[in-house]
């Protein structure tokens, strides 16, 4: 039975994107005969429970550029080095594959050094997306490690595989690009109370580079043109920082009245919102991948996409959902009203289905698999204990 350790910067119970192509991959691999390990950075959750998948939480130090930082790693590094080896002499990974390079980076590829098994890195946007990268001169010089001993490097987007350039790229010469994927029999709950008959939605995690304020904006200039009916609105579904901000924002622009900010959904109010939505519109300054858009194809439902990154790889301008820069002027009030249209919606919606069968957790399975089958194929490197 082969077996793989998914190395995590962050997992459940923490939601995100890397937690859900982690959470999903890890029992995709499971269900096909993989004995699969999770090793995320130890933040201090409650551990969580996924069926046939060993879940470790470990310690991830690494040092700072202060004189105390430093002293404060030395002290804790042989207490971690103690529990990833403990770790992988138990679960016996014939694959290392990092997710989302943070501090868990630099310890996968010492393990998977010190095992002599292949290291597979991970990219999913975290060099563009988390400031954090550019601040700290050890997770720069750790990626770059990483890329240097990577035996293959995955990326959930052409955009994030060509953002590692700045790092030095992959030393093996190329990146796999390896998508997210969507459960397309996901179960809808029941439509929340608060939903309105016809709305626009904005669905995510309500921090600046999302860029709802945009949306906000947008929406609110596409009103004062008339160009949108009375009875529709605008949800901005989700929680974050931004919450207060943009709701203060919908009122100095006129819109109060007409945004809502119902908070954080449950899964199952995400498919059953979304399904329910005129429009799904991902506003974003920047983006690695987009799951959101995804889950807006399912649904049928035509999708605006910022072309800033990686969620316009997925769909294609005019066909499949509408491709817009979000710094454009009048660019997404524009597609707002373009889509108050009938037969544009239904006509988008209907091709946004037949796109979305290609994007399972099946197929990001298959494209991991293929990358596994390459790597363990080629001579171990030789351990160094």
């Amino acid at each position: 039975m082969p077996s793989v350790a998914l190395v995590a910067s962050s997992f459940l119970p923490r939601v995100g994107g890397v937690e859900e192509h982690v959470r999903h991959l890890a029992l995709t691999l499971a269900a096909r005969g993989w004995r699969v390990a999770v090793w995320a950075v130890d933040r201090g959750d409650e551990p969580a429970h996924l069926p046939g998948v060993t879940v470790r939480y470990l310690p991830a130090p690494l040092p700072s550029a202060s004189p105390r930082g430093v002293a404060r790693f030395a002290l804790a590094a042989p207490g971690a080095w103690a529990e990833w080896r403990a770790a992988a002499r138990t679960d016996r990974p014939d694959v290392v594959h990092v997710h989302c390079h943070g501090p868990n980076g630099p310890w996968a590829t010492a393990v998977a050094r010190s095992l002599g098994v292949p290291l597979v890195a991970g990219a999913h946007g975290e060099t563009f997306m988390d400031p954090v990268i550019d601040r700290s001169v050890a997770l720069r010089r750790g990626l770059a490690w990483s890329l240097r001993r990577a035996a293959a490097v995955t990326a959930c987007s052409r955009y994030a595989a060509d953002d590692l350039d700045r790092f030095g790229g992959p030393a093996c010469g190329s990146v796999d690009v390896v998508g997210n994927g969507v459960d397309l029999d996901e179960a809808a709950g029941a439509l929340p109370g608060w939903a309105p008959p016809r709305y626009v939605l904005g669905l995510g995690r309500l921090v600046p580079v999302k860029g709802f304020d945009l949306l906000v904006r947008a929406f609110a200039q596409a009103c004062r043109a008339g160009a949108l009916d009375d009875d529709v609105r605008l949800v901005v579904a989700g929680d974050g920082p931004e919450r207060g901000p943009l709701g203060a924002l919908a009122q100095e622009l006129g819109v109060g009245d007409r945004v809502l900010l119902p908070g954080a959904l449950t899964r199952g109010e995400v498919v059953a919102v979304t399904a329910a939505a005129e429009a799904l519109v991902v506003p974003s300054r920047v983006e690695a991948f987009g799951i959101v858009v995804l889950e807006g194809l399912r649904a049928g439902v035509p999708v605006v996409v910022s072309s800033r990154g990686g969620a316009g790889e997925i769909v294609t301008d005019g066909v499949d959902g509408l491709l817009v820069d979000p710094f454009a002027p009048d660019a997404l009030a524009t597609a707002l009203v373009r889509l108050a249209d009938p037969a544009l919606r239904v006509r988008l919606g209907a091709a946004a289905r037949r796109t979305v069968a290609a994007w399972t957790w099946d197929a990001v399975a298959d494209r991991v698999e293929a990358v596994y089958a390459r790597v363990t194929a080629a001579a171990p490197a030789e351990a160094t204990a």
